[in-house]
C-alpha cells in the first residue's frame, strides 16, 4: 500500500478499504507525526467493520474498545511511555486477544510489542496531503 490522500474523507475511505483484510488477532501499528491522520484512518477501519458510533482518539484514555463486526482495541502510547505502567494495565492481555488491535505511537514502547505487527506509516507531504504506506504483503493487491 502506498497512497496519497488529500482529505480526511480520503483517509476514512482508505481505512474502510483495508478493514476487510483485518482479522481477529491482527496487531496494526500506526506511526506518524501528530495530525497525520492516524485516528481518522481508524474511523475508516471501524466504519468498514460496521461500527455506527463515534470513534475518538485514546490519547487521554489510553485504550478504547469498540464492539463492531470484530472487536477492535485502539491503544495510544503517546502520553504514557512507561513499560511498567503498561504491564500493570494489562497490555499483554489486549495484544494476545481475539480482537483487532490498533496501536498509535507503538514506536514509543517497541520493547513491549510483538515483532509480527502490521506497520502502517503516515507521512505529511504538505498541509493537506498525506502519504500512507505499508510494505506488508497483506496490502500488496
Amino acid at each position: 500500500m502506498n497512497e496519497i490522500i488529500s482529505t480526511p474523507q480520503d483517509c476514512i475511505n482508505l481505512g474502510r478499504k483495508i478493514s476487510n483484510k483485518l482479522k481477529p488477532g491482527y496487531i496494526v501499528s500506526l506511526e506518524g507525526n501528530l495530525g497525520a491522520g492516524k485516528t481518522t484512518f481508524v474511523k475508516g477501519i471501524l466504519k468498514g467493520l460496521n461500527y455506527k458510533y463515534d470513534v475518538t482518539s485514546p490519547t487521554f484514555t489510553l485504550i478504547n474498545e469498540y464492539h463492531a463486526d470484530i472487536k477492535v482495541i485502539h491503544i495510544d502510547f503517546y502520553r504514557e511511555s512507561s513499560s511498567e505502567r503498561w504491564k500493570v494495565i494489562g497490555l499483554d492481555e489486549y495484544l494476545y486477544s481475539d480482537s483487532i488491535i490498533i496501536l498509535e505511537w507503538g514506536n514509543i514502547v517497541k520493547d513491549l510489542l510483538p515483532n509480527n505487527m502490521i506497520n502502517i506509516f503516515f507521512e505529511h507531504i504538505d498541509l493537506n496531503k498525506r502519504r500512507i504506506f505499508s510494505d506488508n504483503e497483506l496490502f500488496s493487491n
